[in-house]
């Protein structure tokens, strides 16, 4: 248990009113959130909050607890003030591993920006499909999960996205229009064949649609695949080449949207809802070089988002 991250996570469900709330607060999901109270509870050997169906309530014990952990956590925070204003001071290397389509279309864009903010920290990436499996040998690892992501790991969002459908015009005026997800199954499918974590965009054999707005049902679809690839760069080349439908993110896809390149087939569906994580390896104190990083990441995630939902030209 990483009794620091307990504490903050008790203090946020106090402050929010409730295990939800903190969740929503701190980009965790509810089930890790109640798992970190709980466990903080087991290893104090008290219980600290009074939970009812509509709100939580803290104990005897947990008023007194409290009363410890904000003095404890301001004193962190005053501490790792003084540390940030001297962070140009940093110097060393930053440990990095994330997924190829993370790599060039997030943290490649990002490297000048660093590299003028922070001279002397250095960024030594690996590019690894299966990132999410070696967190523990990196000081940060950024990975994709969808919507029911309840790995037991610390981990920061950094932004969200949804997968989708997508065609060429040419493939199109070829092929037809599909109208239903069912009419997928007269279709060419790309298949994505990556990493686990990818299944999380859409890969798989099947593809599963949700409607885009509202919680109807989903519908799965056996579509007939032309051209299987763990590459997403090779898909893409495909797609818009106008070898068939490719899921892919509507980020990484966005300014071929807008420039007519391809096509968002089914707007009305979408294959998945997922969020990009920047996660640590446990166990571990965070060094200064490493927390720095993570705030340029958050701190740049917004606009990279944003670029690319609008792309210029």
């Amino acid at each position: 248990m990483d009794r620091l991250q307990a504490m903050k996570v008790f203090d946020r469900v106090v402050d929010e009113g409730g295990f939800a709330a903190a969740a929503r607060a701190l980009d965790m999901s509810p089930p890790v959130v109640t798992r970190m109270v709980a466990e903080l509870e087991q290893h104090l050997g008290t219980r600290l909050l009074q939970r009812t169906t509509r709100k939580v309530a803290l104990t005897d014990a947990g008023e007194v607890y409290l009363q410890r952990v904000r003095s404890i956590l301001g004193e962190i925070d005053d501490a790792e003030a003084e540390a940030v204003a001297s962070t140009r001071d940093l110097r060393g290397t930053i440990r990095i591993v994330a997924p190829p389509v993370l790599t060039t279309h997030f943290l490649a864009p990002l490297a000048a920006l660093w590299h003028a903010r922070y001279p002397r920290l250095m960024l030594d990436i690996s590019v690894d499909a299966l990132a999410l499996r070696r967190i523990d040998e990196f000081d940060v690892a950024l990975m994709v999960a969808g919507e029911d992501f309840d790995a037991n790991i610390v981990a920061r969002a950094l932004l969200h996205g949804e997968a989708i459908v997508v065609a060429s015009p040419e493939y199109l005026a070829r092929k037809g229009v599909p109208r239903d997800p069912a009419d997928l199954l007269q279709h060419e499918y790309l298949r994505d064949t990556g990493a686990p974590t990818r299944a999380e965009m859409g890969g798989g054999r099947k593809l599963r649609l949700h409607p885009a707005v509202g919680d109807g049902d989903w519908q799965e679809v056996d579509a007939p695949a032309v051209l299987q690839s763990d590459s997403s760069g090779v898909l893409l080349r495909a797609a818009l080449d106008g070898a068939g439908l490719a899921v892919t993110s509507r980020l990484l896809v966005q300014e071929h949207l807008v420039h007519g390149e391809l096509v968002h087939v089914l707007p009305d569906w979408i294959v998945s809802r997922y969020t990009v994580y920047a996660a640590l390896p446990s166990g571990r104190m965070l060094p200064a070089r490493t927390k720095v990083f993570l705030d340029f990441l958050s701190e740049q995630a917004p606009q990279a988002a944003e670029d690319l939902r609008h792309p210029a030209g």
